[in-house]
């Protein structure tokens, strides 16, 4: 009985001091990322000097280069470049005119989507109807939409307090309106830019085309002249459109996921990866979708080298390519280590903003799901609080059919649509206090879950 009551106090004691050891490490973290700027310095770089990093792009090219050093730099063990696949698609001269006999003429802020084809050189005119979604568009028919532009014109819903959600009740437009507007017999289509805010930037974005319809040119059109177009429609039904935008689609080429990891010192042949993607819309610096992200991974390097933190498990830094269109980097990745029969532990992508940390969502298993919440209270003295069902981005979802527990960074994201894919995503709206706070956050999580049992 001495004897357990013995080794009951030990076990104790010993817990104890790992406790104390981990909340100093945790502390250390945050500690160095709160007073370096490096991660905030290798953003601005990748902002002003790799904007419009689309795949395919020499601006993508330049960042991989970039990115590829920083790692170095950070101090990882290994650093490579994984060639991807990649499409290669080209925006050309842009311009929307308006002529109305009862409000005159109006050139409106518009943007082609990624994808899209063009418009012949001269452009199309042709009149504008004005639907809200799928099922008024088909009521309309063909005899209603034959030859005409279909303008979609659908605001995100503001009562939905999750701006994501709010996203996903209107993207549909843009994704799959052309080619619904194509059965229809549309010439083109203009979409409402996908954000909540009331700006002249129009927001891009992938729209992808169905097999069996007519491909037709689609652009985004920002929320101010989107306003515009529909109150001058309701007193002018006539009104016709001048569209110019000559983007064209060009065979697929090549590109590369940057990869860096510190070797694990226990379980050197498991993995967890965290990270963000490449590529930015051509009109944007990429600064919050995706920069920041690809810059927090680095910079779970290069703390955990300056703190002297040796993960148990090997840990990678991987700066996704072609998020935006395709996805080929995240299957490419997930595809290679299926290959080669890695253990993939966990996955964690931050892209979804680096405002202030407010968490994370994983896809994991009821069991799993419980020792992640356990680690919220290493947290609380930070203002992290949410530690819930979610999951990360599209990138490490491929990883799920590997066994990993897919996690998303969550931030404070209320603006993060004001930015997403528009030429208002720069360096200047990010906050370096809060990426400090995220990329603290980020490396803490990865060590809890290296050091726990998954």
């Amino acid at each position: 009985m001495r004897r357990l009551i013995a080794v009951t106090i030990l076990f104790l004691i010993l817990n104890g001091l790992k406790a104390q050891d981990t909340g100093k490490i945790i502390r250390s973290i945050f500690d160095e990322a709160l007073t370096d700027r490096t991660a905030y310095n290798n953003l601005e770089y990748l902002c002003k000097n790799t904007k419009g990093r689309i795949a395919g792009s020499p601006a993508a090219e330049k960042a991989v280069v970039f990115l590829k050093q920083a790692l170095l730099n950070a101090g990882a063990d290994s650093v490579w470049l994984q060639k991807v696949p990649v499409p290669k698609w080209v925006r050309g001269k842009e311009k929307c005119r308006v002529t109305s006999s009862v409000h005159g003429r109006k050139d409106l802020a518009i943007t082609a989507l990624g994808l899209s084809v063009g418009t012949p050189e001269k452009g199309l005119t042709s009149k504008v109807i004005e639907v809200h979604d799928f099922d008024e568009l088909k009521a309309l028919g063909t005899q209603n939409i034959q030859g005409k532009i279909v303008f979609f014109n659908r605001p995100f819903d503001n009562k939905a307090v999750n701006s994501f959600a709010a996203y996903g009740g209107a993207v549909n437009q843009r994704t799959a309106g052309p080619s619904e507007a194509s059965k229809y017999g549309a010439v083109a289509v203009i979409v409402r830019s996908m954000t909540q805010s009331l700006d002249n930037f129009p927001h891009t974005g992938v729209t992808r085309y169905a097999d069996n319809v007519n491909k037709i040119p689609a652009v985004a059109v920002s929320t101010l002249d989107a306003d515009l177009l529909s109150q001058w429609l309701k007193t002018d039904a006539s009104l016709s459109v001048h569209l110019v935008s000559t983007c064209v689609n060009y065979p697929d080429t090549w590109s590369y996921n940057v990869i860096g990891e510190i070797y694990g010192s226990v379980k050197p042949n498991e993995f967890i990866t965290v990270g963000g993607h490449i590529d930015a819309w051509d009109i944007a610096e990429g600064a919050n979708d995706d920069g920041g992200g690809c810059v927090q991974a680095i910079e779970l390097i290069r703390i955990y080298k300056k703190l002297g933190i040796k993960p148990e498990r090997t840990i990678r830094a991987v700066m996704f390519m072609n998020e935006e269109i395709s996805g080929t980097g995240g299957k490419t990745y997930a595809e290679e280590a299926k290959r080669k029969g890695e253990i993939h532990i966990a996955a964690l992508e931050s892209d979804g903003g680096v405002m202030a940390p407010r968490g994370f969502g994983f896809d994991a298993t009821d069991q799993k799901l419980e020792k992640l919440r356990s680690f919220s209270s290493w947290f609380e003295s930070y203002d992290i609080k949410d530690f819930d069902k979610g999951g990360g981005g599209s990138d490490i979802s491929p990883l799920k059919g590997l066994g990993a527990v897919l996690i998303g960074y969550k931030c404070d994201a209320q603006k993060y649509f004001w930015y997403h894919h528009s030429a208002n995503d720069t360096f200047e709206h990010v906050n370096i206090r809060e990426l400090q706070m995220g990329s603290a956050a980020i490396a803490s999580l990865i060590y809890l879950i290296d050091q726990g049992d998954f």
